[in-house]
């Protein structure tokens, strides 16, 4: 007997498609220590000539520098925690999108009534994804890459094929 056709696969709420998507970060943790770490070492290094010469305000200078540059990893990583999830059952299209201050909004559809729509540029690939139901029209899969939007797109267009059946 094939898994597809048992009594638990063809319930009106069993899940067909489920996705999390998470903005892509390329330093985690550990290689942002090491990096401030050199940074530091190279300011120290870099602003002790200056003291010793008299120019005492450089090595303040070097110093926001510093500050400027712990900030700006510490929002990149505050940022990285927004997420999008996609959840599709044979009744129901639910995508809900959550900030990075926790703040969440949900839209849902249903899957008979929506479609996806692909935003797509010769060169680059697939620029955007967007749910269509009803003349409203959401975004998802905003931080994926090209390349990454045309694997959850396509993945995305069987599974609400399939539940169209």
């Amino acid at each position: 007997m094939n898994p597809a056709d048992t009594p638990a696969a063809n319930a009106p709420d069993a899940t067909l498609f489920a996705a999390r998507i998470t903005p892509h970060r390329s330093m985690g943790r550990q290689a942002f220590r090491i990096t401030m770490t050199l940074v530091c070492l190279a300011s120290v290094i870099s602003s002790l000539p200056f003291v010793l010469m008299g120019a005492w305000p450089v090595a303040g200078f070097f110093g926001l520098d510093l500050a400027a540059l712990y900030i700006a990893f510490r929002i990149n990583f505050r940022r990285a925690e927004s997420f999008e999830e996609v959840w599709l059952s044979r009744v129901e299209l639910l995508l809900r999108k959550v900030s990075h201050r926790g703040i969440w909004r949900e839209w849902r559809f249903n899957p008979l009534w929506t479609r996806l729509e692909q935003t797509a540029h010769v060169e680059s690939g697939v620029e955007r994804l967007a749910f269509v139901s009803r003349g409203e029209r959401v975004t998802v899969g905003d931080a994926l890459s090209p390349h990454e939007k045309a694997s959850l797109g396509t993945a995305l267009r069987d599974a609400l094929n399939e539940a169209k059946r």
